[in-house]
């Protein structure tokens, strides 16, 4: 056989096997999308590099599959899901508490600033005035009780930011409660006219000052009181607390509604009784607690007057 004639040969058989081996990708590539259609696609990933050849398995590999998946936020080193770290989570430092400074007969709740039932950081916290016009809007009657009884009004001071009938609803509250003055039998109702034998007066600093006399320096703009029939009402106290009182503003105003309608009552300051006790309702706890808790209310809940040594 002549070498032209060889040649011819080989290259018709070299196109004969190219021939082939397109028509068996072709045939695995259709057996290939049959089974895969069968099923479904999330078998793709595993069958289509089986199914066909080496060289179309790579080109049709998607990246993602040949790139570790990088750990998700808040995983460790593993990839595990770690809990949260909270070891520096929790409410903001409490503000150092300003020097307190002792009360004069018949007042209460002095203190510099807010303290333990202020509420401080709470972006609730309302804004409080620090002086008024020094006129009085009068709560509507919003306390039901006795018939008879000590006639009392609730007044605010206009521009103070205080409901008048929200603040008559509270002190009515308190004045009804059972660890109240009506255990010693004093009994109120509320009224709106000047038959009011007892004025509860929600004021800001300055007009509190005005009201009460206030002149010792480190009592001005911080201290409420009762003077004659009126019981002034710091509105700084109202709303922020007091320093030494370890609870919510709510129930600090209950202990100057009970200190004061206590001294109204012809009661004189107490003392606390011993550590871990209850502070009495007249005691002047903003001085300190001298080892006792705080305390709103003059009886506890079984009727038992929470006392302590007077104060001379």
């Amino acid at each position: 056989m002549s070498e032209q004639r060889r040649a011819v040969n080989r290259t018709g058989r070299l196109i004969a096997l190219r021939r082939r081996r397109r028509r068996r990708t072709r045939i695995g590539a259709i057996g290939a999308t049959v089974c895969l259609a069968a099923l479904g696609t999330a078998a793709v990933p595993v069958l289509l590099p089986r199914l066909l050849p080496d060289s179309a398995s790579q080109s049709r590999s998607p990246e993602a599959a040949r790139t570790p998946a990088e750990p998700t936020p808040g995983a460790g080193a593993d990839g595990a899901s770690q809990p949260p770290d909270d070891s520096t989570a929790g409410a903001a430092p409490e503000p150092s508490e300003s020097p307190k400074s002792p009360d004069g007969s018949g007042t209460s709740g002095s203190g510099k600033g807010p303290g333990k039932g202020a509420g401080t950081g709470s972006s609730s916290q309302p804004a409080i005035p620090a002086s008024g016009p020094g006129t009085f809007d009068t709560a509507p009657v919003t306390v039901t009780g006795p018939a008879s009884g000590t006639p009392f009004r609730v007044q605010v001071e206009k521009g103070a930011g205080v409901d008048p009938a929200d603040a008559a609803r509270q002190i009515g509250v308190i004045l009804g409660d059972g660890r109240g003055w009506g255990r010693a039998g004093a009994r109120f109702r509320q009224v709106t006219g000047p038959e009011a034998e007892l004025t509860f007066r929600v004021a800001t600093a300055s007009t509190t000052d005005k009201l009460c006399d206030v002149r010792q320096a480190d009592h001005i703009g911080e201290v409420n009181c009762r003077t004659g029939s009126d019981v002034v009402i710091n509105l700084k106290r109202w709303q922020l607390g007091s320093p030494e009182f370890d609870g919510p503003p709510v129930e600090y105003r209950a202990l100057i509604v009970n200190h004061e309608v206590g001294h109204w009552l012809g009661r004189g300051h107490e003392t606390c009784p011993g550590p871990g006790r209850p502070a009495p309702a007249m005691m002047q706890q903003i001085d300190g607690l001298k080892g006792c808790v705080s305390n709103a209310w003059p009886y506890d809940t079984r009727g038992r007057y929470l006392s302590g040594p007077a104060v001379p």
